[in-house]
């Protein structure tokens, strides 16, 4: 039995390194995924000496391990994509009304807000998942 243990013990420390490597490639998500986000932020803001910028991203980390659950961002971001959704929809409305009118400059300006509105969503819908 002992060298049951002893065997399995010495087969988890020999793997050890391959389970901390595989969890480390892991895309973290989330608060993590912010957290290291901002972390990787201020080191590039501390090497390049802003220290302006510094204090506003070790005030950004701060408020982020107090506060953030991934529950609650999560809930953000949808209401964030349901709010980009609304603005497309506002933004085709425009559209139909200005194809209406027939005035080309209107038009194109319409058509290019709305291809902001719909990039704008689908940036938000990227989010969901990070």
């Amino acid at each position: 039995m002992m060298n049951k243990n002893k065997a399995l013990l010495t087969g988890l420390l020999i793997m050890a390194p391959v389970f901390t490597a595989f969890a480390a490639s892991q895309t973290a998500t989330g608060c993590e995924a912010k957290r290291q986000d901002i972390e990787q932020q201020l080191r590039h803001a501390r090497e390049h000496s802003n220290a302006h910028r510094a204090a506003g991203l070790e005030k950004a980390l701060s408020e982020l391990n107090a506060n953030c659950t991934d529950e609650g961002l999560r809930a953000a971001r949808e209401d964030d994509v349901r709010k980009k959704e609304q603005k497309v929809a506002e933004r085709r409305q425009e559209l139909a009304e200005a194809q209406a009118d027939g005035r080309e400059d209107k038009i194109r300006k319409k058509q290019q807000k709305l291809a902001d509105a719909q990039a704008e969503l689908a940036e938000a819908k990227s989010m969901l998942d990070k």
